[in-house]
């Protein structure tokens, strides 16, 4: 059994403990000695980032191959069009190849969402729009290059999801934890043949602990 931070990490916060530039990061919110990021959020992203102390259930997270789908609320400057969410859904060619196809769905803004501090910088005029936009990749800087690709540069992106993982009611610099029963490695299976299904995916139960920064 692991244990799991779930941060809300806030706009311009490094996914990093230390930064030799003065720049806020994960230090300025977590005090916990021994943990890490189980893979990455951008500076100027903002919501969830996991982390963890156990580097088998890091390594399950950040790889791949299990597939675990990342779901974003995604601010894009102007008033999107059916064809351009169409399009973000079954891919589109970037630099380093096509998209895989995503749910995308238009959204509006929560009530729930926190101002960003600093607030974006929406021109005169210039409507916005909002999108729910989930993927199964993890490129670097996918959703803003996606967004822009069909014409409708990113404002503001916050992930809400990693798998069955989601932020729930984290405000900025909040975190909770969660007990994680990693599965079986392949190696342990092959000695324990009752065991059926070694990909089980990783199942958790909430801690009843939340901690604020």
């Amino acid at each position: 059994m692991s244990e799991i931070y779930l941060l809300n990490k806030p706009f311009n916060v490094l996914s990093q403990f230390t930064d030799k530039e003065g720049r806020a990061t994960l230090a300025d919110h977590i005090k916990t000695p021994g943990i890490y990021p189980a893979g990455r959020l951008d500076y100027d992203s903002e919501g969830l980032l996991l982390l963890t102390a156990d580097g088998q259930l890091a390594h399950r997270i950040a790889d791949p191959k299990h597939k675990l789908t990342k779901t974003y609320l995604v601010q894009v400057e102007g008033d999107i069009d059916a064809i351009s969410v169409k399009k973000l859904a079954s891919g589109v060619m970037l630099n380093d190849g096509m998209t895989k196809p995503a749910k995308v769905e238009l959204s509006q803004q929560p009530e729930w969402l926190w101002p960003r501090t600093p607030p974006i910088r929406e021109r005169l005029n210039q409507p916005t729009s909002w999108l729910q936009l989930t993927i199964s990749e993890g490129r670097n800087r996918q959703v803003r290059r996606m967004t822009a690709a069909v014409g409708y540069p990113t404002l503001r992106l916050i992930r809400l999801k990693i798998g069955s993982w989601d932020i729930s009611t984290l405000q900025p610099g909040e975190h909770r934890i969660e007990l994680v029963h990693l599965p079986k490695s392949s190696k342990s299976h092959r000695h324990n043949t009752r065991d059926k299904n070694p990909a089980k995916t990783v199942a958790s139960r909430r801690y009843q602990r939340r901690t604020k920064k």
